[in-house]
């Protein structure tokens, strides 16, 4: 098998796991969206230093420790990832999976603004047509459920920001995500610690089929992440860019589908509005990387 058709698949695997997160949260309920957090995060700390091990990536790791810019920008990356993970487990298990989905299918878009103020980019004409339309689609939204999405903002504003940040720091994926969770790993520790000296901890409270789901919230976060590595080295960015509708695709079939959240006539026109600055946004990006290659073939070919 070609390297290009083994990336695809790793990129399939990784997103569909990812799309397949609301039918696994609502797994661990009685737990509370804090308390799978919590836990999430300790069992992945743990799960990505086996990984780091195995993989033999101790040096980088004591890389990113010992680079001052690096450790501050994925300790950031830490804190927005924390507030992204919780508002999603608490989406899910709250009858919000629509809305997550919602989350997932703005992110690119709301990552291109940060690219506009933080990063001072331009935005193509075809670019900011998108750009109004899916402000259009965010006030549709907004007077269908009778206040702002905000569910899915903060999924969206959370995880562009956790993009600048890894972005920023250029380093590993593997790396970066067992530093990330290092960093936030005593704060678990010390809530998850309280819970069990309140009596109020639901690990191991359910019998045994219950506890090794909670451990196994560490495997399910490294191994999608494991996928996406292995296909962002053989993929095109553009192919990349596409998988990545995957997950809010089936996030949004889960939640009309499996968990038959309502889905009145106004939502419906708010989510073809983002479907359609989708579909512009990237047909356009797709156009533009053509032509650049096009552009950099011709410059190579005259020199």
């Amino acid at each position: 098998m070609s390297e290009p058709r083994r990336g695809l698949l790793f990129g399939i695997a990784a997103y569909v796991m990812w799309g397949a997160f609301p039918i696994y949260w609502p797994l661990l309920e009685p737990a509370g969206a804090f308390e799978i957090l919590a836990h999430r995060i300790l069992w992945s700390c743990i799960t990505m230093g086996i990984v780091i091990v195995v993989l033999g990536r101790q040096g980088q790791l004591r890389d990113i420790v010992r680079n001052r810019r690096v450790r501050t920008l994925l300790t950031v990356a830490a804190l927005v990832i924390s507030v992204n993970w919780a508002m999603y487990i608490w989406g899910v298990t709250n009858g919000r999976v629509v809305e997550t989905s919602l989350g997932y299918f703005i992110n690119p878009l709301v990552t291109v603004l940060m690219g506009v103020f933080i990063l001072h980019e331009r935005l193509r004409p075809l670019q900011w047509v998108a750009m109004g339309i899916a402000s259009a689609a965010v006030a549709v939204l907004t007077l269908d459920y009778g206040r702002l999405p905000y569910v899915a903002l903060i999924l969206a504003l959370s995880f562009g920001s956790y993009g600048l940040c890894k972005k920023t720091a250029n380093v590993g994926a593997t790396e970066s995500l067992a530093f990330e969770t290092a960093v936030i790993a005593p704060f678990a520790a010390v809530y998850v610690g309280y819970l069990v000296a309140t009596g109020g901890s639901n690990f191991a409270a359910h019998g045994p089929g219950h506890a090794l789901l909670f451990i196994s919230t560490g495997i399910v976060t490294a191994i999608p992440l494991i996928g996406f590595g292995a296909a962002a080295t053989r993929v095109s960015m553009v192919t990349l860019g596409l998988l990545q509708y995957l997950a809010p695709i089936l996030q949004f079939g889960l939640g009309v589908l499996y968990f038959h959240e309502d889905m009145p006539a106004g939502r419906w026109a708010g989510f073809v509005l983002v479907w359609i600055a989708l579909v512009i946004f990237t047909i356009e990006a797709v156009n533009h990387r053509r032509l650049q290659l096009r552009l950099t073939v011709e410059a190579t070919a005259a020199t």
